[in-house]
């Protein structure tokens, strides 16, 4: 395929093949909560490919996805989730600008055990019939933190969407609208990430063709997705969300352990 020589002679159709089914994996789940397209993804190809390699392959799904899911309601709606968390989406794509440019003295594998333990316990302590909540007047500090958290660990290691998840879920969102504000949060964060992923030689010649292909899986599989959200009412789409944020907790456990 046109674009893909420079990939496929470096690493072979194999390589391909599999990250097909990665992005095949993580669009699907993509569609049925929202978020989780970057784990599944990085769990799959960084198996096989660069880490690095990897991250790049990300970059034009996670774009495109985030711009469909955002606008999938209209734009209308768009602009109301904007305007409704613009403290949390300001705040965040600024953590990660400034912190992207960070020389992190932290280990790595300290900064995915501290947010694999974090997102595990708040997962797990939900489905067991905890419920967190703040009140009204609180709103603007907890969304702050938030946003400050994220931006930091998304910054660092390019992850800084369970934090926002757990945010408008304790919020209590109703599901379209939590799809609606996270994407929007992610695809903020993709775009300020996309310029340092230029600048770093991450995104480049070779792998940039192949992150455009892999868009078409991802969509794919993500409106297939979508079917399984539909029908699920919002105590159900609560605890499927809660089930992948707890995977994603520990995974960035394993990360943290094993590399």
């Amino acid at each position: 395929m046109a674009g893909l020589g420079g990939f496929v002679a470096e690493f072979g159709w194999l390589a391909v093949l599999g990250a097909v089914l990665g992005f095949l994996t993580g669009g699907f789940v993509k569609g049925v909560v929202g978020f989780a397209l970057p784990m599944v993804a990085l769990s799959v190809n960084g198996s096989f490919l660069p880490y690095e390699v990897a991250v790049a392959l990300l970059i034009v799904p996670t774009l495109v996805s985030n711009t469909f899911q955002s606008l999938r309601n209209g734009a209308m709606a768009a602009w109301g989730s904007l305007k409704e968390f613009w403290r949390l989406n300001l705040v965040l794509v600024v953590t990660i600008g400034i912190s992207a440019q960070l020389v992190v003295r932290l280990p790595e594998a300290w900064l995915f055990g501290v947010l694999g333990v974090f997102i595990t316990a708040f997962g797990l302590s939900q489905l067991g019939g905890l419920r967190l909540r703040f009140s009204g007047r609180n709103r603007g500090r907890v969304e702050t933190a938030v946003a400050l958290v994220g931006g930091v660990f998304g910054g660092l290691s390019g992850i800084w969407g369970p934090p926002v998840v757990m945010y408008l879920l304790a919020s209590g969102v109703p599901k379209v609208a939590m799809v609606r504000a996270q994407s929007l949060s992610f695809l903020l964060g993709s775009i300020v990430l996309i310029g340092a992923h230029l600048r770093s030689g991450v995104l480049n010649a070779q792998t940039l063709p192949a992150s455009a292909w892999l868009v078409l899986p991802t969509m794919a599989a993500m409106f297939a997705g979508y079917l399984v959200q539909d029908r699920l009412d919002q105590e159900k789409f609560r605890k499927a969300t809660l089930a992948v944020l707890i995977i994603a907790g520990l995974n960035l456990l394993r990360r943290a352990v094993f590399g």
